[in-house]
């Protein structure tokens, strides 16, 4: 029976740019809202991968363009995560009287001539992933899967059943012990 009907369908047309945005754009717009927490962002995404299939000069050539289309907006939140979480390393950051030293830009920094900063940068996660390691399990959870990974707190309650506030106070813990821990480092850096 499958056979006779796909003897009978006709050949798909070729669609045009402004075609598979109408028949594809809610569908992608509802797959990246599940997987990002920020409405502007799945627009975002979703602009990225129109702006990607635009660059396509002939959309017929694609084996399956619905396969296609997925895989890269799939590619693109994947993206965005990453984006998103070294974005989050700007929380590690400190203020003394003479201003804000931002640990992010020493992170991020290109050191491939500096043997000090890259020093630094491999002491700093050695120190991170150990003071983590000293956390409650719960603690570093929700630390790790707020700041690193990118997810709301009240994504973190809804998937452990947890109560918002106590997600938060465990958060909270987690960050005041990672700046005692690492204020240490703050103080030599600023030396």
């Amino acid at each position: 029976m499958n056979l006779l009907y796909l003897e009978i369908m006709p050949p798909e047309k070729t669609l045009s740019m402004v075609e598979v945005v109408k028949k594809y754009g809610n569908k992608l717009l509802y797959f990246i809202k599940g997987k990002v927490n920020i409405s502007e962002d799945a627009e975002d995404i979703l602009q990225e991968v129109w702006y990607q299939t635009s660059k396509i000069t002939d959309l017929s050539e694609l084996e399956n363009l619905s396969a296609w289309l997925y895989a890269v907006t799939r590619n693109k939140i994947t993206d965005s995560y990453r984006k998103k979480k070294d974005d989050l390393l700007a929380d590690f950051s400190f203020e003394d009287e003479d201003g804000e030293i931002n640990i992010k830009e020493i992170l991020l920094a290109d050191d491939s001539n500096d043997p000090d900063a890259q020093l630094f940068k491999d002491l700093f996660w050695a120190e991170l992933m150990a003071a983590l390691d000293e956390l409650p399990e719960k603690q570093r959870l929700v630390f790790v899967q707020n700041e690193m990974e990118g997810k709301t707190l009240q994504m973190i309650a809804e998937e452990e059943g947890e109560n918002i506030k106590t997600i938060i106070s465990r958060k909270s813990y987690a960050t005041k012990h990672l700046r005692k821990r690492l204020q240490t480092l703050y103080t030599d850096l600023k030396s």
